[in-house]
Order: structure tokens, then sequence, then C-alpha cells
């Protein structure tokens, strides 16, 4: 039976966890699967510094809005703040325009960051609270929406997954690339991003293609300083210590050319913002990256805001260094200010090119809900008010950032009126708790995960305890992240100690078990991973992802019967966890019900219309049934809803081959290959294929690919079997 690298969690896809799905010969030699579907410097407070001749913005609606967001980019990082990283282009725009020193996120994490940037609302108020889970409010005005109501052209080119177009952030753009390559390499890592020249070059093509009778809004996503870090030459070698600043030294030189072009070509106006999603710990804290933690190093971004006109090329200007607390919801209303458009009641930022803007004690909000979300710690909520930071955990946090930029002292105890003051106007927020987030296909999960992120499920407590807060559980993160990175780097032995030891310290860790489980599954050891997660169970871990990984790997042991019981028990067909639904789908195929399977299907596609692996399991199911004019059919509806699905195409070739049409089975099979080079029944099918015509040279490729990178949990025997055909000729 085919399998899917979309749809289960491979070491590619996700080096730390897994899920699994069956193959059975569907003749001799044909296969064809269920696929298992658903990872500063001290300033003075509220002062404007402007000096004779310095830049001010030029309010016209007749002007292009350029915005750049650099993910994972720390304040400090720049040139220009004061950072070790060369930025030339951006420093630049920084000299000519206005840099504020003291803005911030909202958010600590891409996706929700991002919404925070392009709606002017908090996460709260426009609904995406984490990465995975989670869809921008149906309805939401965007930055693209309220300028393409004015006649702009807009559009955006983002530069990974985290931002692709399901999530929602594309409502009011013409055209929003989020094309990513597919993946050629072992770690699947190019499927997920891409380079931040390769973006520059797509939106450097779409804005040469306007022709000058409409303003455009432009949004360019460069996501490259994101870990892992791993700067192109000669990036690499200039920053051997700190690589993670090379990466930034890389994308504000890949910045240039599109710079270049808006300063050389363009006949009216361009407004430029650059700002960061959020910033990236580099071990301040104790936190290794970001998302757990909501410190400055996190936290605090670049906000650099330029104006190119070509009429005015020759005047004189000098930058503006703004020391006024400035805030990602602040973005929207002072872009529609610049072009002198009314902002909607509804946002929660101000303009800052105006006085009403600069208020130096305005209290905004942040949050840190990834923990919370995927892990059960305590969830992470907090106000800023001028240089005054609370923090509402169970053990709070207060911070005089005027004193103590690096957040060192907590005053909580000392300043009990201004703690009290404080958790008042975090009160006043009235964020109301995160709604229920969605599931996830599996190919969200591990496309994300192939970025870093850990998703994961996680049953709220009732009430949060000292045992809870992040900060007596960093020491399991960096495990945790640790593990992902062994494992990442083929050292399984060495990943598998760090998640025993995150287990040791935390017995409830349900993440480590499935990142555990994983490992043991890909290394040949399929009842050591059973263990692993029914060990999970008894030790108490909540997660609705970790019954459907013992699920899938129960009935990929022959335990259709013991992961039924398991499935059925957590809410079966009731279940709205995809993962789980699908899960049992494949327990009831592989149990000989495939009517019952059918119906867990086609249950999987009421939770989620779009769900291309669930009309791939549907067409597997018919086939097991005979029904070979119902599966094409499903296998059909499953490529028009995603053309590279490669599992699609091995169960087509299925069809034509067992319709008598070989030269069309073998292209459909060649087919999957090209598409995924790990869609190892299409390998099978076509290694013996090929073999049993006498074809032994154009198998061989097949069959050492298949028996080289196949894993033995789940084909060992086929291993075996194709490596002695080859051997014989035969």
């Amino acid at each position: 039976m085919a399998k899917s690298r979309k749809q289960k969690l491979t070491p590619r896809d996700a080096p730390h966890e897994a899920n699994a799905s069956s193959h059975s010969s569907s003749s001799s030699h044909t296969r064809i699967a269920i696929a298992a579907s658903l990872l500063l410097t001290l300033t003075i407070i509220g002062v404007v510094f402007l000096r004779p001749s310095s830049f001010q913005v030029h309010r016209t609606p007749d002007q292009n809005v350029l915005l750049i967001t650099i993910d994972t980019l720390r304040a400090d990082a720049l040139g220009c703040y004061g950072g070790p990283a060369a930025t030339p282009n951006l420093d630049g725009l920084a000299r000519d325009g206005i840099r504020f020193d003291f803005a911030h996120a909202h958010s600590v994490v891409t996706l929700p960051s991002h919404a925070n940037i392009l709606t002017g609302l908090y996460p709260f108020q426009h609904g995406i609270r984490d990465n995975n889970g989670f869809r921008l409010r149906q309805g939401t005005a965007t930055l693209a929406s309220l300028l393409k109501a004015r006649g702009f052209v807009t559009g955006a080119f983002v530069g990974a997954f985290v931002l692709d177009s399901r999530f929602g952030l594309d409502a009011g753009f013409d055209a929003y690339d989020d094309r990513l390559p597919e993946s050629q390499g072992p770690m699947e890592l190019s499927i997920a991003e891409r380079r931040a020249e390769v973006v520059i070059e797509h939106a450097r093509r779409w804005i040469t293609s306007q022709d000058g009778g409409r303003p455009w809004f432009a949004w360019v996503h460069l996501y490259d300083p994101h870990s892992p870090y791993a700067p192109p030459a000669p990036f690499d070698a200039g920053y051997t210590s700190q690589p993670y600043y090379g990466e930034v030294a890389y994308v504000d030189k890949a910045v240039g050319p599109l710079l270049d072009m808006v300063r050389a070509t363009l006949s009216r106006p361009t407004l430029l913002v650059v700002t960061g999603d959020h910033g990236e710990a580099l071990g301040e804290h104790d936190e290794l990256t970001h998302g757990l933690f909501a410190y400055e190093p996190t936290l605090q971004i670049p906000l650099i805001l330029a104006q190119i006109d070509p009429a005015r090329t020759r005047r004189s200007t000098r930058g503006v260094v703004s020391s006024i607390p400035a805030r990602h919801v602040d973005v929207v209303p002072t872009i529609l200010d610049a072009l002198q458009i009314p902002a909607p009641s509804s946002l929660a930022g101000r303009t800052l090119l105006s006085a009403g803007g600069q208020d130096a004690e305005r209290t905004s909000y942040f949050e840190a809900m990834s923990s919370f979300l995927n892990r059960a710690w305590a969830p992470l909520q907090g106000v800023m008010a001028g240089r005054e930071k609370y923090i509402e955990l169970p053990i709070p946090e207060l911070y005089d950032l005027a004193a103590d930029p690096r957040e060192q002292t907590n005053l909580v105890d000392r300043r009990a009126e201004r703690r009290r003051a404080l958790k008042a106007r975090l009160q006043a927020f009235a964020a109301p708790p995160v709604d229920e987030r969605q599931a996830e296909t599996a190919e969200v999960s591990s496309r994300l995960r192939a970025l870093g992120y850990v998703t994961g499920s996680s049953t709220p407590k009732r009430r949060y305890t000292e045992e809870d807060d992040p900060k007596r559980l960093v020491n399991i993160d960096r495990l945790i992240h640790l593990g992902v990175q062994l494992a990442g780097q083929k050292r399984a032995q060495e990943a598998i100690q760090m998640y025993e030891q995150a287990i040791t310290q935390r017995p409830d860790m349900s993440l480590a078990y499935r990142h555990l489980a994983y490992l043991h599954w890909e290394s040949g050891r399929p009842g050591v991973a059973i263990a692993t997660l029914k060990r999970a169970l008894a030790a108490g871990a909540l997660d609705t992802d970790l019954r459907a990984q013992l699920g899938l790997y129960l009935g990929e042991a022959g335990a259709a019967r013991e992961a039924l019981a398991l499935l059925e028990a957590g809410g079966g067909l009731t279940s709205t966890d995809v993962d789980a639904v699908n899960a049992l789908g494949i327990a009831y195929a592989r149990a000989g019900r495939p009517i019952d399977a059918l119906r867990a299907f086609r249950r999987v596609l009421e939770l989620d219309r779009a769900n291309a692996m669930a009309f791939q399991n549907i067409g597997s199911a018919h086939l097991i049934d005979g029904d070979l004019d119902a599966a094409k059919g499903a296998f059909q509806q499953a490529l028009a809803t995603d053309a590279t699905l490669a599992t699609a195409h091995t169960g087509l070739g299925v069809v034509e081959m067992r319709l008598g049409r070989r030269a069309e089975a073998l292209a459909a099979w060649k087919r999957a290959v090209e598409l995924d080079p790990r869609e190892y029944d299409a390998l099978f099918n076509l290694a013996t294929e090929l073999l049993n015509e006498g074809q032994v040279e154009a198998a061989r490729p097949f069959v050492e690919r298949f028996v080289r990178t196949a894993p033995p949990a789940s084909y060992g025997n086929d291993i075996k079997k194709l490596a002695r055909a080859l051997k014989n000729g035969r």
C-alpha cells in the first residue's frame, strides 16, 4: 500500500515524531497504501529625536507600499541598532528614514505575529494564537483588503510554509505567492521554506509587471534567520561562530536588489516598512530559540520606516531615531495615515506619525501561548506600559526596562503597587481564553515540524502552579530542542537520551514520549515504540496526537483490534481530531472492515473538506474492496485537490495495472517517485514490475534506492526480497 511523505511522519518530515501506515499486496507485486494522516540602549522615554532637515513622511494616497518582514530578527542584530551583523542596506534605510529603537511584537511565533502586523489587532482579537490549529477569523480586515478597496494592486511573497495561504493571511491579496519547492534533500527543509533571494526575485518580477496605472502594496516575508542557522557563502565563513548573524547579513544583501529597483525604476513614491516578526533568544534566559518566553530578546523587534520618492531625491534629509513605544499593531494605522486613509476605529494601534501616537505610557499586550497549547504548561500573558513590563505567570515578573534592559532583576515583590496597577491593565484587555483550536492535517503538522516548530495537543488544567511555570521547565524545552537537532543529524541514540531525560524530569511530557517512540519505530523497534506510548498513557500524558500515533503503530504492527479499541474509546467517529479519525479508518481497513474505513475517511472530509489524503485513503479502501471505478475517481479527486500528492499517483498506477494498462501504471509510479523520492510503494512497484519483465538495468536504480532508503520497520521483508531479486537478476 502506498505511503505519503505529506501524510505520514518520517525522519525527513519530522525528525522527532511519527505516524505510520500499512501496506498490503494488491497483487503479487503491486502495492497501494492507506496513508497515515493526519510539527538596550538606555533612552529618554517618549522623546523623538529630530535633527535639522530630518526625514518626515510625505503623506499622499498616490504612493506604493512595500512591507518587508524578516523572520526571527532581533532588534540588536542590525548594524544600525548596534548589532554585529553587516547590514548596509537596512542601515541605509534607517539613515534616510525613521528608526524606532523601542518597538515590540505581541507574539513570539511567526503566524500570530504576522497576523498582528497585517490586521492591526491583538491575537485574541483576530483569533490566531499559535502556528498550528488557528485561522484568521472570517471577515477580519487586513491591510491588503483595506488597500485593495482603495484601488491598490496587492501582492504577497512569503518564504515559509508557516504563512501558507490556508491560514487566512491571503485575505485581500490579488497575488499570494506561497509556492515552495518540492523536497530534494533528506531533511525536507526545502519543502517548508525558500531562500530570501528566491522570494525577492518573485517580488521583483511582480512589481515590475505592474503597469504604473495604480499604486501597489507588496508584502515580502524573508524566513532565513530562523533556526537552524545555515548562512550561504560567504556568510558562513564570515560568521563561523555566530551563524545567526550570518543569516541576518545574508538577508540584508538579498534585500539590496529589491531596494535598488524601487529607487531606480518607479515613477511614484514608495513607502517602506521593515520589521521583524519576533526576535531570537540565542540562549538568553536559558531559551535556545523563541516561543517559550516573552523576554526582550524575542519580544523586541526592529522597526524602520522610510520613503523613496523620485521627485524628492535631491532633497537633503537625515534619519530620525524615535524612542516612543512602537508596536506591531501600530503598523497598519501608520501606513494608512501616510496614505491619508482613515483608520478603522476597530484597530488596536495608533499611527506613529502624529503626536497622538507618541504616548510614552501607552499600554501594550503580549502573549506566548505555544507551550500552553502544545505542552499544557502555564499560559504566558503580559503588558508593557512605558518602560515597565509585567509578565503574568504562576511566578509573576515585573521589570524596569529603563534601568534593567536585560531583565535580570524581578521587581514583583518590591513594587507591589506597580504590580497591582499593571495586572489591572492586563485584565482590562479582557483577553478571552484561547478558542478551541482546529485539528490540522498531518501535512500541515509535518511541514511545520520540518521548520522546527513543535506541534502537539494538550488538555488545559483548571489551575496552574509554580511547577507548570515555563521558567521551571526551561531545561525540558532545551532537551526537546536538542533531541530534535540530534535526530535531524541522524544521531538517534543521543536524541533518545535527551527525550528520556525530559521524561525523567516531567513524567507526563507527552511530546517527549512521542518523539522517543518515533525514533524507536524508525530504528526497527516497533515493540519498544508501542511500549513507549503505552508508558506515556500510564503516566497520565493527555495528548490526542499521542493516542492517534499509538493507534497507527498498533495497526501497523498487526494489532488492529487493539488499535480500534483505543481509538474508539477516544471518541471514534464522533471525534473532531482529524488524525485520530484517519487513524481509526486505517485500523478499520487493516481489520478487514472497508465499509467502516470509508465512513471514517468521509468523516475526515466533514472535518476538512480540502483534505486530499482523505480522498486518497477513500481510493485505497475502494481498492481493497475491489471497486476500481470508485477507487480511480477518489484518486482523481485527491489529485484535483493536491496535484503533488505522490500517493494518489501510486494509487492510480495500481488501478491502471489492474486494468491491464501497464505503460500508464509505470508512468504514474514514476511520477509519484519524481514528486517524492521516498514514495516507497511506488518504488517497490516499479522495481518489482521491471524485474518481472526482465528489465534488470531499468529496475536497478529503483531497487537500490528502495533498499537503501526504505524504513526497515515497515519494509524489512520487502528490502530483503528486492535485494535478493536484484542479485539474482529477477
